[in-house]
């Protein structure tokens, strides 16, 4: 190129006045204007106990104000009516059985979690409060506090000056979970209220007269009081200092009335969500979501892709208007060992909008057919089962016309053919869930709990004295991560 000797020293001179100019030449990087998300997990309520929900007697102020300025859920779910699988499900976007903590008290996997995905995605990622998931390795928060005493209350509170601390100083994006430890028992010590100043339901109606009963759900209305408390505080705080474009997150991990079984009354989560200027305030979904769908829906809003191992998918969509579905079913799991009433009865469920199927695998119609050959191991099974000796083997519910799930359609004629649809369905999802549980009868797995142990007296559980100590390694599945 016969004038390559201008065009070089062209160049040159523009390098050397790049270089003269400094670092102040450089473009400035792009604002990160991604939301953060403030997620407020409360600890065993029922969604009914809110006034939002349909219950007047309760003192729910803060969530209804959530509700009224965002969007309502109606059909949300968790996986499993338990503490440690209902969050761990939330956090890595797996059902408990695929990510290893179907039991009370026990380690997920070692998986990626909340924490590598979003932080990979620039955020920090920071926990407020309860835990209750392990092992840390998996769960490693950018920051963690932890819940604080407070004279006269029953339970810790949420560490409020850690959080509006971080509020303050925050310069980029952030994920908070804030664990609250109410209205979790021990509820508050209060007179019990008269029986029309409660609200009843065909599962405990037949308590009405039962002042002890009265003076325990009085406690927890105070509770839940309590917790409502908090969550205002938090609002207040995040209105204050960074209210421009967060994503805030109000749900319960779980039922207490409800709480261990496969019912809606303990599956059925209030799941309520405001995004200034995004969901249109106001607004009602009954789109089927499940907990796992939260973490999807997280990396998502951030930006990224969700992982295909996910068993959750992103509802990003709906909170943005859309009304169409993302499940066609969710599904719940029931582990009745590692928890204080240890007992031999594992369960599972699918659901659709409509309809609800379970299978009671150690009931008393088919305990016969599970037992092991070992007599000791054959008493706990017969024992497991008598614990539940009402719960038949498969239960059908038309839960839209049925909510509390009073008239078993399981062997309903004109209801077989749905039964076996769902019941396909459901063991469909658990081969693919590498469950521990088959299909096929005669197969009752013993569970290796670190806590709570079938042959170990407990609290809420008495063992005969010929089976004290009696299970060994041998006898049952290792769940070790």
């Amino acid at each position: 190129m016969k004038n390559f000797p201008t065009i070089a020293f062209c160049f040159f001179c523009l390098l050397c006045l790049a270089g003269c100019a400094g670092p102040q030449t450089a473009a400035a990087p792009e604002a990160d204007d991604r939301p953060n998300v403030v997620f407020f997990l409360a600890d065993d309520q029922d969604i009914y106990d809110y006034g939002v929900y349909g219950n007047e007697w309760v003192h729910t102020p803060a969530v209804d104000r959530l509700a009224r300025e965002g969007m309502r859920f109606v059909n949300a779910f968790t996986p499993q009516a338990i503490c440690a699988p209902s969050r761990s499900a939330t956090f890595t976007g797996r059902y408990p059985l695929k990510n290893g903590c179907f039991m009370n008290h026990s380690r997920t996997k070692d998986i990626r979690s909340v924490t590598d995905y979003m932080s990979d995605l620039g955020y920090e990622v920071v926990l407020a409060g309860k835990s209750h998931v392990q092992p840390a390795k998996v769960y490693d928060w950018d920051l963690s506090w932890e819940t604080v005493p407070v004279e006269g209350k029953p339970r810790k509170h949420i560490p409020l000056d850690s959080i509006e601390a971080y509020f303050a100083r925050a310069d980029r994006p952030f994920c908070m979970f804030i664990t609250s430890m109410y209205p979790h028992g021990k509820w508050f010590d209060v007179p019990a209220r008269p029986a029309d100043s409660l609200l009843w339901h065909p599962h405990n109606e037949h308590k009405r007269s039962d002042e002890v009963y009265r003076k325990q759900r009085s406690g927890y209305y105070r509770s839940i009081e309590e917790d409502n408390a908090q969550l205002e505080s938090v609002l207040d705080l995040v209105d204050r200092y960074q209210s421009e474009n967060t994503l805030f997150v109000y749900a319960s991990d779980h039922g207490v009335t409800g709480k261990f079984s496969l019912y809606d009354r303990g599956l059925n989560v209030p799941l309520v969500v405001r995004w200034p200027g995004v969901i249109e305030a106001g607004r009602v979904s009954d789109v089927l979501v499940n907990f796992v769908d939260v973490l999807p829906t997280l990396v998502d809003l951030a930006g990224g892709e969700p992982d295909p191992d996910f068993d959750g998918v992103s509802f990003l969509p709906v909170l943005k208007g859309s009304e169409q579905e993302i499940h066609e079913y969710v599904y719940g799991v029931r582990t009745s060992q590692n928890i204080m009433a240890a007992a031999v009865f594992p369960s599972r469920m699918v659901r659709s909008k409509e309809y609800k199927y379970i299978r009671n695998f150690n009931s008393m119609e088919v305990v016969e057919q599970n037992m092991q050959g070992k007599p000791y191991l054959n008493e706990f099974i017969r024992m497991g089962a008598q614990k539940f000796a009402g719960v038949p083997f498969e239960e059908l519910y038309h839960v839209t016309e049925d909510p509390f799930e009073e008239v078993n359609l399981a062997k309903d004629p004109a209801h077989q053919e749905l039964r076996e649809t769902l019941s396909q369905e459901m063991f469909a999802w658990m081969k693919e869930q590498e469950d521990i549980l088959r299909e096929e009868a005669g197969w009752m797995p013993i569970i290796c709990a670190e806590r709570f142990q079938l042959d170990k007296e407990e609290t809420f559980r008495a063992v005969p004295d010929h089976l004290e100590g009696t299970i060994t390694s041998a006898d049952c599945l290792p769940l070790e991560y």
